[in-house]
Order: structure tokens, then sequence, then C-alpha cells
């Protein structure tokens, strides 16, 4: 059993290795803090450390101020409100989730190859992915985000 209920809100420490863990090049590993660092410094974001970033990361510093909250989110592509509304946090979380999973090249080989069917189609291997979802005892398709259209 984990340390965390679902009803507990994530801490700006899990919110932060999220990001690090999720939002990096994809012919590579995470950033690390000085990289994150440095390059929040370079755009002329406010003065901060590796060192700062790491005792975020650790929960040993709990209150950043709203310019290193705002550096972190321009950082890593995030609203600043990921940090702090929590309902915001999770359709972020939702994004991360997709966007990992498109990481998967088999994951990313099937959205291609299912582009362009018909809606009845995309309905029914919708029903065979829930099914088999089911079969390995995955989530299913009520738990994850709603597809959004074309912007």
């Amino acid at each position: 059993m984990t340390d965390k209920t679902p009803q507990q809100p994530a801490t700006l420490a899990d919110k932060l290795d999220r990001l690090f863990d999720t939002m990096h090049p994809p012919d590579r590993g995470p950033y690390s803090n000085e990289e994150v660092a440095s390059a929040i410094r370079s755009q002329g974001g406010p003065t901060i450390s590796g060192t700062y970033i790491w005792y975020l990361r650790k929960g040993e510093r709990e209150n950043p101020t709203i310019k290193h909250i705002e550096a972190l989110a321009r950082f890593f592509g995030v609203p600043p409100a990921y940090f702090l509304d929590e309902e915001i946090a999770s359709e972020v979380d939702a994004q991360l989730s997709l966007l990992n999973a498109l990481k998967d090249t088999r994951v990313k080989d099937m959205a291609l190859r299912v582009a362009g069917l018909s809606a009845e189609s995309l309905a029914t291997i919708g029903e065979v992915v829930d099914r088999m979802r089911k079969l390995e005892k995955l989530p299913g398709s009520d738990s994850g985000p709603e597809p959004t259209g074309s912007r």
C-alpha cells in the first residue's frame, strides 16, 4: 500500500518530479536540477540554483516565490496554476500521461494506424481496447481524459 491516498493532493515536490520525469527530450533522460536552473537564468528568469530546485523536489522547501513558480512552469511548458490548483494539476497530469503513452513507439504506431478510420470503426476499436484493458485489470476508458477536437 502506498502512503498517498487518491484524495490527498500531490505536493509541489511530487509535481516537480512528474515534470522532470516526463518533460525531457526523447533521446535522453531527465534534465538535471542545474540544467533547469541554468536555462531559467539564461532565459532572463529569476535567480535560482540547482540546489534550490533540489530542495523543492525533496520537499525541503515548500513555498517558492511566484517568480520561481512561473519560471519553472515556463521551462516545462505548463501553466503556473499547475503548482497551485488541483483541478488544473489533474488536467495537466492527464496530458502528461498521454505524452508518456505516446513516447512508446508501439502506442504511437497504433494511433497512426487508426487515423482516418470512420467513427464507427474507431468505436469498435475502442470497445476492443476497453475489453483488453478490463482483462488485464487496467483502468478503463472512463478513467482517461476525454478526447479533444482539433484547435
